[in-house]
């Protein structure tokens, strides 16, 4: 049979947060009891439903699949469990009596109870997204469960709207699970490819009795390392997509491949040509981050489609139509050549960016024609497809807008500032090194005479209500800046004396004054702007605002010393200033593309610098230089990794080398897998790391222990990410994990993360049981405070 059409043009997904944050607001009420689980699936509806209808509205087709069914409560990843029913043991009993699992339990999944943590959070390859790692062993149950997809196409139909169902891909899905604690050694979740792939096979019969035309089947991680070994001839994804298109009565499907380059990377094209002749109707490559595909790779893709991933789905910069259209062109030469027919698309989902940039109503009058958030994306991916199906004429008027906004980007003043451009280039490898560990070791004792295991926390403290209205009054002008300050330093004053009533050893001032730990930087340092709706997920019903670097980067005036200060000026006590590293302001804005970003890096790494010789002079002798995001933005293909761990490293050195011996450098990363990274953290030569520990029951003081890491260490033993209060024996038994294999003389006490999220009650709680069991653990070593 003939093998169905694809779309001309479409997009791998959506944001899924809403406009106005509107799946946030109808999830936490749920959460909060004030809304039942009817009230929560209708606001989602509606949610969808509006989606759908602007998609609509901007051009794409709502009868032909190239819209996407990509909705998702809370992650996409807990989706494909969902579908697979693949409870972990030590959730099964909230297995539904046929053995699936039905919204509230994915809740308990994700959100944890009171007995039982979450399922472990980390970052969705190189990006802020975090999924929730599925846990696979021998035994865990795996039984197809298409009836969410199924019902959610099905409702869309009756709406007019032929969506395109999304779903994980059974190798990725595998790829990025962990084995259950209890699985047997060298058990590996890939060993379970087999019932999972006879899952799939069952779902997508049941997608076409439902009668969907198209399935969507996302597989990324075909692009790293041990995906792409798994996608050439003869391996796991040529066996498994053979016998998923050998289903019968089956949907279409597209598999894709954003975020890199699938399989071999000097063979580009070669596993999209793979699946095509394994009976796959549609294959998706990403032409933003990955190799262009070539007819000699390619093969023959024995009539199916090529869709190709031009538009950027992860930044917010106009796309250079003229470039997208020449380069569309040549490669649907390549297609034709290979058999195959060339359809337009996003690189990945749409779910990386904002909404749109019509929302935005207080940007530089510069900055809106440069940009292209999720609509005006929509809106570039049908330009060219346009442009590639009727002839580059129809577009022209189009294409010339785009290179005149380009221009006038490139020439703005702001861009490009000499005095930034000659600072960096008088540095020398000084500016990048302090003095040894160890004789800073010695002053640092010295001058801060902690107790053995002292206790801190990560930096931020629950943003209230109150302090959301006043930032939201100041920033109205209701409230002035006399009466905000006022509030903003009582609040601070509030914090410290918890602190101190906790037991707490080192303080900090809680940040109240910040409404984002990267936007607060960005807002006082030049050539960023903000946004006012530019929301983006990062997991669940949390979303930043990520800020946008259009230009060089300067600090105008000390920021941070003034609120550190006062804090610092309330307690005996010694107070952290608290700072966000280069890497991870960069990593959770919209960067430049026209620049390489260790050149960013390094212009904000002179800010922070500056920042911090001003703390220094303040008196100030801790400072923490936060780096959450270092493992985020390492690539996924090995081989290109060291080069960007160089300036990464680079970056944060060049930030805190000017501080004196006996100033205490901190830095935290969280949600990373630190083993792979465990020889760049030690080269940050930090004085103390902090690194989330909690939700894998300190896996990472394995690592720390094989490299022997030396430095002072602070493995979370509060998983912040969660509402339950972990108690004073559960943090006792993390605690005893890391004295098992670290030197106590190193190590410190904290929770994962900072707690801007979380309420007071449970924060309160949580603290004095962290407290309770340091104090404990003091007392096994026989030493006291």
């Amino acid at each position: 049979m003939p093998k169905p059409t694809f779309p001309a043009v479409s997009i791998l997904g959506y944001p899924r947060i809403g406009p106005n944050r509107e799946l946030k607001k109808a999830l936490e009420s749920h959460w909060a009891q004030r809304t039942d689980e009817a009230a929560l699936h209708a606001a989602a509806r509606e949610l969808q439903n509006s989606d759908l209808a602007k998609l609509t509205e901007l051009g794409l087709d709502p009868t032909d699949a190239s819209l996407p069914g990509d909705f998702a409560y809370y992650d996409q990843v807990l989706d494909a469990t969902v579908a697979l029913s693949a409870l972990p043991t030590r959730f099964a009993d909230l297995a539904e009596t046929n053995g699936t699992i039905d919204t509230a339990a994915s809740f308990i999944l994700a959100r944890g109870d009171e007995s039982r943590a979450p399922l472990e959070m980390t970052k969705w390859f190189d990006t802020n997204y975090h999924y929730l790692v599925p846990e696979i062993g021998e035994t865990s149950p795996i039984k197809a469960n298409a009836l969410p997809l199924v019902e959610s196409f099905k409702s869309h139909a009756a709406k007019g709207h032929t969506i395109r169902p999304v779903l994980v891909g059974p190798i990725s899905y595998l790829l990025l699970a962990k084995a259950e604690d209890r699985a047997a050694v060298g058990f590996d979740p890939l060993d379970r490819i087999d019932e999972v792939v006879d899952a799939y096979a069952q779902i997508l019969v049941s997608l076409a009795a439902a009668g969907a035309p198209w399935v969507q089947l996302d597989e990324p991680a075909l692009v790293t390392d041990r995906g792409a070994a798994l996608a050439v001839p003869g391996a796991l994804a040529q066996a498994v997509y053979t016998k998923l298109a050998a289903a019968t009565q089956r949907p279409a499907i597209l598999v894709t491949t954003g975020y890199g380059t699938a399989g071999d990377s000097a063979r580009p094209g070669a596993t999209a040509g793979l699946l095509a002749r394994a009976g796959i109707e549609a294959v998706h490559v990403d032409l933003v981050r990955g190799a262009i595909p070539q007819a000699g790779f390619l093969g023959d893709l024995a009539g199916s489609t090529l869709v190709g991933g031009i538009v950027d789905s992860r930044n917010i910069w106009r796309n250079d139509l003229s470039a997208s259209l020449a380069l569309l062109t040549s490669l649907g030469a390549e297609v034709d050549k290979a058999g195959g027919t060339l359809a337009v698309g996003t690189a990945t989902s749409l779910q990386h960016v904002p909404h749109d940039v019509a929302l935005e109503s207080n940007l530089p009058a510069h900055l809106p024609e440069w940009l292209a958030f999720a609509n005006q994306k929509v809106a570039e991916a049908i330009i060219l497809a346009k442009g590639i199906n009727e002839g580059a004429a129809v577009i022209a008027a189009e294409l010339s807008a785009a290179e005149s906004a380009i221009s006038r980007r490139t020439g703005f003043s702001g861009t490009t500032v000499a005095r930034v451009r000659e600072r960096l280039g008088n540095l020398t490898t000084v500016d990048f090194r302090r003095a040894d560990a160890g004789i800073r070791k010695d002053a640092q004792e010295q001058a801060l005479a902690l107790p053995p295991l002292p206790t801190t926390t990560i930096g931020s403290f629950p943003q209230t209500t109150e302090v959301r209205a006043a930032r939201a009054a100041h920033r109205s002008g209701t409230l002035d800046e006399a009466a905000y300050e006022g509030f903003l330093k009582e609040e601070i004053a509030r914090v410290v004396a918890l602190q101190e009533k906790l037991g707490l050893d080192v303080l900090v001032h809680g940040e109240a004054e910040r409404n984002d730990m990267v936007q607060y930087f960005a807002e006082n340092f030049d050539g960023f702007s903000e946004t006012e709706n530019g929301w983006v997920q990062s997991y669940g019903s949390r979303a930043t605002r990520p800020s946008i670097l259009w230009g060089d980067v300067t600090r105008p005036a000390a920021f941070t010393v003034p609120w550190i200060t006062h804090a610092a000026s309330l307690t005996d006590k010694p107070l952290k200033g608290m700072l966000t590293g280069p890497v991870t302001i960069l990593a959770w804005s919209f960067i430049r593309d026209d620049v390489p970003l260790a050149l960013s890096a390094n212009q904000v790494a002179l800010a922070l610098r500056d920042e911090i010789a001003d703390l220094q002079e303040a008196g100030i002798g801790i400072i923490q230089v936060d780096e959450p995001a270092l493992r985020e933005l390492l690539p996924l293909r090995a081989a290109d990794q060291s080069a960007y761990l160089n300036w990464a490293v680079d970056s944060f050195r060049l930030a805190r080398s000017g501080a004196a011996d006996s100033t205490q450098i901190h830095t935290h990363l969280c949600y990373s897998e630190f083993g792979e990274i465990i020889e760049a953290i030690d080269a940050l030569d930090a004085d103390v790391t902090s690194i989330e520990a909690a939700r894998s029951r300190m896996e990472v003081t394995e690592d720390l222990t094989s490299y022997g890491y030396s430095r002072g260490i602070g493995p979370g033993v509060y998983d912040i990410h969660s509402p339950r209060v972990p108690s004073t024996q559960e943090i006792s038994e993390l605690i005893g994990i890391a004295l098992g294999s670290l030197d106590p003389k190193a190590l410190w006490i904290n929770p994962d993360c900072g707690l801007k999220t979380r309420g007071y009650a449970e924060t309160e709680a949580s603290l004095a049981n962290l407290v309770e069991a340091a104090a404990a653990a003091r007392a096994n070593l026989g030493v006291s405070v």
